[in-house]
């Protein structure tokens, strides 16, 4: 009975002292691994958290010559003045319809691609197929729009060039406000979606062979183990990456989008980020564009946590 009772003792909950000293132990096993954390780490503080001390300035009228800390403070005014300008709902209507069509088109396209390529069998036509498509990742938006520009432009453009010779008409795509957004999805895609499959086709990497080779046996075929096997094994990646976008969702990308707007087609392109930039850089209201930021990264802010929430209560892994 004695030997019983001891064995059934329940065993003391460690100490404070004993967590911290397994904690060490732990960090001096795995010193190599926290050691290459520290640049990411480096890099999130510098860039990342000490710069949210600008935040402040949203609600200060700023004055360069007095700085943050004597900068007067005015609160929502800056916010109040953005909603009741007549450009708001513009800038609202032009950024959201750029994140859906990107959401709708874009995000899909890296999936679609990396679905084929794992379908290729011939490792050498494979790598040159990737090496190909992650080109366009490296080349700036000024060197993409210059592209674009030849290609369409009504003066000597080679597309317009055989446009004209079938139908005897030239089209002004770079100046049509109906072909702006169309443009501004054919070039993302076009440089962005090669990269995009690296993560996907990591994890499809990940996928067990020995599921299609059963499937196999049951008679499935490709489009059977696709729908049953590859979707379901990347779905908890492709739920990860469509949150971190939505946490992006209204950033169009300012250069990209400067570099495309042109007189005529500013009221379908202006959008918050280059109102930004206008305010900002070229009429110096440094706290009303900060307040126009802030804005932005309080809906973006949201978005993730509601989609992380919607994932959760659907039973999928979320960012956290």
């Amino acid at each position: 009975m004695a030997l019983d009772s001891t064995l059934a003792r329940p065993k003391p909950a460690p100490t404070k002292r004993s967590a911290i000293r397994t904690l060490m132990r732990d960090i001096l096993r795995d010193r190599w691994l926290y050691l290459m954390l520290l640049p990411g780490i480096a890099y999130f503080i510098v860039f990342k958290y000490v710069p949210m001390y600008g935040v402040t300035m949203a609600f200060q009228d700023y004055k360069p010559h007095l700085g943050m800390l004597n900068s007067p403070w005015v609160g929502m005014k800056h916010f109040e003045r953005f909603f009741a300008e007549p450009q708001f709902w513009m800038l609202f209507r032009n950024t959201v319809l750029l994140a859906v069509y990107n959401l709708v088109f874009f995000f899909p396209m890296p999936i679609i691609l990396a679905l084929m390529l794992n379908e290729v069998r011939s490792g050498g036509y494979k790598r040159f197929v990737q090496t190909l498509i992650y080109i366009p990742h490296f080349v700036s938006w000024v060197v993409v729009v210059g592209i674009f520009y030849l290609l369409l432009t009504t003066e000597n453009g080679v597309l317009n060039e055989i446009i004209f010779r079938l139908t005897g008409e030239k089209i002004a795509f770079l100046l049509d406000p109906d072909w702006f957004r169309t443009m501004i999805i054919s070039q993302s895609i076009w440089k962005e979606v090669g990269w995009g499959t690296i993560i996907f086709l990591a994890a499809l990497a990940g996928v067990d062979l020995q599921l299609y080779e059963a499937a196999r046996m049951d008679g499935a075929g490709r489009w059977r183990q696709l729908w049953h096997i590859t979707l379901p094994a990347i779905r908890s990646t492709i739920i990860i990456l469509l949150i971190l976008r939505l946490g992006n969702f209204l950033d169009s990308g300012f250069e990209h989008i400067f570099l495309m707007l042109t007189p005529t087609n500013r009221d379908v392109g202006d959008v918050f980020d280059t109102y930004v930039y206008v305010k900002g850089m070229t009429q110096a209201q440094y706290s009303y564009s900060a307040a126009v930021g802030l804005f932005k990264s309080v809906v973006g802010l949201g978005l993730v946590l509601g989609s992380n929430w919607l994932a959760k209560r659907f039973g999928q892994e979320g960012v956290y």
